[in-house]
């Protein structure tokens, strides 16, 4: 459980910020796709963003805890998870 915090807190604050700082640069309603506006609200468009930042900053704090594990630790875990003979 620890873990999970270590990894999904930093992921959030950083998601956060990475949000404000986007969102204050450009208007999303701006966007255009195909001669169509890409967000139809600025909410969902605000949304979106941040969940998206949110999933690559947990994938980016995932990657640095599994590289920080030494390999005693990955095969702890291998061994763990194959079935009995």
């Amino acid at each position: 459980m620890q873990r999970i915090i270590q990894v999904l807190w930093p992921s959030f604050i950083a998601a956060g910020v990475m949000d404000i700082v986007l969102f204050t640069l450009l208007d999303p309603i701006a966007l255009i796709y195909q001669n169509a506006p890409l967000f139809t609200t600025r909410l969902g468009a605000y949304s979106l963003g941040f969940f998206l930042f949110w999933l690559f900053g947990a994938v980016s704090s995932a990657l640095t805890c599994y590289f920080q594990c030494s390999t005693a630790q990955l095969n702890k875990i291998c061994k763990s998870s194959e079935p009995k003979k």
